[in-house]
């Protein structure tokens, strides 16, 4: 390929654009943040930097003619779970990693970009784009695992309040939500949902295959603020009648009385302690808070197959760009699911268990990551992701 077309390549330029975004959303912070592991399900700035790193010089550019791996022992401190690959630092000890230090880290990243740039080439874009979705993954969790952090710190730092939503509800959350949550009914019937094989998927979003719904209706609002005020104000967490079992379990034992990052009438955010909009989508619940609460307020939540024929159908206000959203279906494969071969098959089906599928994307999630067929997954326990709910009902 000639340089002029290279430089203009749409791939080339998405590589240079999402490898500078990731360093971009750390150029606020003190190196003494990068660090920062407030839990064993989280992870420090600076290790997902290293391990995005780390996924494009181990699946792309080793074993190139003339690149050589900057380290053989950072794929011990950078792999995240690549059994096939080789083992690895224990993921809660990922924040004892003060070396190398951050500037190596960079370092390497912008050396690992040159030789993505000057091989590009010889590299297979599938990969390539596998890789940089990848990326765009971890910077949306490298967020999120921050909020965690910094949400532990007395001193509740404001780090990134250009990225959370306008205090004002009308000019951020709304869009064309309602006030008052009204019921969208859908006919359901033997509907397709997936991805077909045309364009950029991760494996787990097909097959495309057909599904039988019931008739059902779902909401076209997330639950806001207020809904969920109200569950508590009702007892909720203090109700096991409307809780899974091992749910009402984690109820006594981690005493959950509100959301995540609640702190009376304020919550804890990207933007420090801010008011809490009464309107705006409630978020950080864990899916057993959003069956609980599904089920107190006579509904349940939508399956992914119900969410992604109402997405599709069309329009789903805060189907994009608010928050996550729980469904009811567990995380499995579709059927024909076939992982791919090799160490890139680990991506996403050994996880096909103990998880619970979200849909839509978040106001972390960043420009053209997400899809209608994406399908994210959790621990039913997990409440520090951008996660929310909408509530659907039979018909």
């Amino acid at each position: 390929m000639a340089p002029s077309a290279r430089a203009e390549h749409p791939l080339l330029q998405r590589l240079q654009e999402i490898r500078q975004r990731s360093e971009t959303l750390i150029a606020g912070l003190e190196p003494d943040d990068l660090c920062l592991q407030g839990m064993a399900d989280a992870s420090p700035a600076k290790w997902h930097l290293g391990h995005t790193t780390w996924f494009f010089e181990q699946f792309l550019l080793q074993g190139l003619p003339g690149y050589e791996v900057a380290d053989s022992r950072w794929s011990y401190l950078f792999n995240s779970y690549y059994e096939a690959v080789g083992e690895r630092q224990p993921r809660p000890q990922r924040g004892l990693l003060t070396r190398p230090s951050i500037a190596e880290v960079l370092g390497w990243r912008q050396r690992v970009t040159a030789a993505l740039e000057s091989r590009f080439d010889a590299l297979d874009p599938a990969l390539l784009e596998l890789g940089l979705q990848h990326e765009q993954q971890h910077q949306e969790l490298l967020l999120m695992d921050l909020l965690d952090g910094f949400s532990r710190n007395p001193l509740e730092p404001a780090a990134f309040p250009e990225l959370e939503p306008e205090l004002d509800y009308d000019q951020s959350w709304r869009g064309t939500a309602s006030d008052t949550a009204q019921w969208i009914p859908l006919e359901g019937g033997l509907v397709e949902i997936g991805h077909g094989p045309e364009g950029f998927h991760f494996d787990n979003e097909a097959p495309r295959h057909r599904v039988w719904l019931e008739p059902f209706a779902i909401a076209d609002r997330l639950v806001c603020n207020d809904d969920l005020a109200a569950f508590i104000d009702d007892g909720g967490y203090q109700r096991p009648e409307l809780w899974m079992s091992e749910g009402w379990a984690l109820v006594q034992q981690r005493g959950w009385r509100a959301p995540r990052y609640w702190r009376g009438e304020w919550e804890f955010t990207l933007g420090g302690r801010r008011p809490r909009h009464p309107q705006a989508p409630v978020r950080h619940l864990s899916w057993f808070e959003a069956d609980a609460y599904a089920r107190w307020a006579g509904a349940r939540l939508p399956s992914e197959a119900e969410w992604e024929l109402a997405a599709a159908t069309g329009p789903l206000p805060q189907a994009q760009g608010c928050l996550w959203q729980w469904t009811s279906s567990p995380y499995r494969p579709y059927p024909g699911f076939q992982p791919a071969p090799g160490a890139v098959g680990e991506y996403n089906g050994k996880f096909m268990c103990s998880q619970f599928v979200l849909r839509g994307s978040c106001f972390l999630t960043p420009a053209g990551h997400a899809r209608l067929t994406y399908r994210n997954f959790y621990p039913p326990a997990s409440r520090w992701m951008a996660s929310g709910l909408r509530l659907a009902r039979d018909a």
